[in-house]
């Protein structure tokens, strides 16, 4: 109530500071640096594995079970895993904590996990950064 009584006994100050707020508003709007699509970098690494003619629930008891219990033991520094089992296809997405570089971890997931599966063979791997080759210099091959 006394802003009420403040703001009829002086109303040009109220005016005043209005005025300055859109003014100083505006000022911010513009030189607000704006992008549409901002770089964000989120340390992920997708594993797809592929087996025709399994069943989703084959897929996640078999497979994806056991590779997200895998990974999570010879992997460091995971935030979270997310799976996904459809026919015939699992696809697996690990989450790293935010300052991780992934081609190590990369290396880490295709050498330890991968390569001593039964099912070897059958997982893919990709990354907008590293080539084949710089990814079989982390591998040690």
């Amino acid at each position: 109530m006394w802003i009420v009584r403040l703001a009829l006994r002086r109303p040009f100050t109220f005016v005043v500071m209005a005025i300055l707020i859109a003014l100083l508003g505006g000022a911010a709007i513009l030189t607000t640096p704006t992008d549409i699509f901002p770089y964000i970098d989120i340390p992920v690494v997708s594993v797809v594995w592929s087996f025709t003619g399994v069943t989703p629930d084959e897929m996640e008891n078999r497979i994806v079970t056991v590779s997200e219990r895998a990974m999570t033991t010879m992997v460091n520094d995971i935030e979270h895993i997310a799976s996904q089992a459809y026919s015939g296809v699992s696809v697996t997405k690990v989450f790293f904590q935010p300052n991780v570089k992934v081609e190590p971890a990369l290396s880490l997931i295709d050498r330890d996990h991968c390569e001593r599966q039964p099912f070897q063979g059958r997982c893919r791997f990709g990354s907008d950064s590293l080539q084949e080759s710089g990814r079989q210099s982390y591998l040690g091959r």
